[in-house]
């Protein structure tokens, strides 16, 4: 397999959000499918490579894209690529995602710091023995979102939203009664992934944040109908504001 140079953080990258790498200077890349039983993303919108970079004098792993439970693979499966940079070194991980937005405040493009997410997917990529290398039998998940780290993206854009992550399973959108639903339990925005990065993130005791890119209103809000081409247009949009955000973040990390 080849290898890339080190680096202590790591930016999974959701749909439409991929061009980030574009930011980033002396970029080595590796794609997935370079790598024996890595997991390969079949979805438009995950290119499927790590991209080694620099943001100033900070080095950097990108991930390209990411595979989904509903895509067929395991819970574990779409967490084995966590577990991968973990053994590489990372300490400090970003998980961006494509989100629908529930909460009314929020408009197309506004980027939200994931404060707690709800795992709605009916799976857990705990499930099964437990390796204490890896982490405790029963990991606490009050903090999987850090704090200190929301506060350190707050000081740098104070208008960044701030919500709860719905986590569903897919691959269909959801129906506006389940919307109505995640709204009477609390969630600000949904989506189809980062719930089990998170849970593995934090059974290895990496610092984690998370930021979703609200890309359409949620099923019933609108009364278009949603479409992917539509969640990684939107991704696109944003991409500047959400580039600019951690341009200034990631030096600021460890």
């Amino acid at each position: 397999m080849l290898r890339l140079p080190p680096a202590k953080i790591a930016v999974v990258l959701g749909s439409g959000l991929g061009n980030f790498a574009d930011a980033l200077s002396h970029t080595q890349v590796l794609p997935y499918s370079k790598i024996s039983d890595f997991p390969v993303s079949t979805v438009e919108g995950h290119t499927g490579q790590f991209v080694h970079g620099f943001v100033g004098k900070t080095p950097v792993l990108l991930m390209q894209g990411r595979v989904h439970r509903y895509e067929g693979y395991t819970a574990q499966q779409v967490i084995s690529p966590i577990r991968m940079l973990k053994t590489w070194g990372i300490e400090k991980l970003i998980l961006t995602n494509a989100a629908g937005g529930i909460n009314h405040q929020f408009e197309v493009g506004d980027l939200m710091l994931i404060t707690d997410h709800l795992n709605l997917t009916g799976d857990n990529p705990l499930v099964g023995p437990n390796d204490p290398r890896l982490g405790t039998r029963f990991p606490d998940m009050s903090d999987a979102y850090s704090r200190r780290l929301r506060d350190l993206a707050k000081s740098m854009q104070p208008d960044l939203r701030e919500g709860v992550y719905a986590g569903m399973l897919g691959p269909c959108y959801e129906t506006p009664a389940e919307i109505r639903m995640l709204q009477i339990l609390g969630a600000d925005a949904v989506g189809m992934s980062t719930v089990f990065e998170t849970i593995a993130a934090t059974h290895l005791s990496i610092e984690t944040m998370g930021i979703s890119c609200i890309c359409n209103k949620a099923a019933g809000f609108s009364g278009v109908k949603l479409t992917h081409e539509e969640v990684t247009a939107a991704g696109k949009a944003a991409s500047k504001k959400f580039t600019d955000l951690l341009i200034r973040l990631i030096p600021e990390l460890l």
